[in-house]
């Protein structure tokens, strides 16, 4: 009868330990998930634009300040969708680049201009990206990749520099009356990648660089300035980079009814 009782007493120590455990693990897991996930974000950024294109034979030469404004929707901890607007100015020189351009090797040109564009983007995180008090695992800094498209506005470009009509070879378009500088509206794509920290539960901090690649070879104001003409969106295109900061605030608490990044 001893060693019955003894068993029995063995049991029910084991269940009581089985649910003290139990209840230990879901009050760690409640307690590391006892806030709220937020679909939406909104903020701006600071930045630098550099043009890269046929008068700049360096990547981050020239940069120029840019401003932006972004919205994000996030899907899950490691997956967005980010719209945003920016403007700024890119400029470059013939002057520097090795490269022989028929009408520019005496007549070096300069030019400025403004862009303004509007991309949308997909976003993943390398790491789930959270305080860890919504979702279990995330954490507080991750890398990230980016991808999108969208339009860019360019100004018509201010020239210095540079052949006269009569100067220039007959047989380029080179800033000839008829290519003359001029406003354009040109398709993009975009690549990038950046690094995201959280600084407070709703405040994200997210520094970026990001490649733009246009369809146009407009944006510096001088069209195929080797004299060989050219058409199509992948002949001899302009492109810039950005670097850019950018503060984004938290918003649209996400309703689920258990914790996991899929509901």
């Amino acid at each position: 009868m001893n060693g019955v009782k003894h068993g029995r007493s063995k049991m029910w120590t084991v269940k009581v330990l089985m649910a003290l455990i139990t209840f230990h693990l879901s009050l760690i897991t409640s307690l590391a998930q006892d806030e709220p996930e937020y679909r939406m974000e909104i903020g701006g950024g600071l930045g630098l634009a550099a043009y890269e294109g046929d008068f700049n034979g360096k990547v981050l030469k020239g940069m120029q300040p840019r401003l932006a404004l972004l919205a994000k929707y996030k899907m899950n901890p490691r997956m967005a969708w980010a719209a945003q607007l920016s403007t700024g100015q890119l400029k470059g020189s013939s002057k520097d680049v090795k490269t022989w351009y028929p009408d520019l090797r005496e007549n070096p040109v300069d030019f400025k201009t403004s862009v303004t564009d509007f991309t949308v983007r997909y976003e993943y995180n390398f790491w789930p990206f959270g305080t860890g008090k919504e979702y279990l695992g995330a954490r507080p800094l991750t890398p990230f990749i980016a991808m999108g498209a969208g339009l860019a506005f360019a100004g018509k470009p201010k020239l210095t520099g540079g052949p006269q009509p009569a100067e220039a070879d007959s047989l380029t378009l080179s800033l000839t009356p008829r290519e003359a500088p001029k406003s354009v509206v040109a398709a993009q794509a975009l690549l990038g990648f950046g690094v995201k920290y959280k600084l407070r539960n709703r405040l994200n901090l997210t520094a970026e660089w990001v490649m733009h690649f246009t369809g146009s070879d407009r944006l510096d104001g001088v069209k195929d300035p080797y004299g060989i003409k050219s058409s199509g969106i992948f002949k001899n295109p302009d492109c810039y980079s950005t670097l850019q900061v950018s503060l984004a605030y938290e918003f649209g608490k996400k309703r689920k009814p258990c914790h996991n990044d899929r509901d």
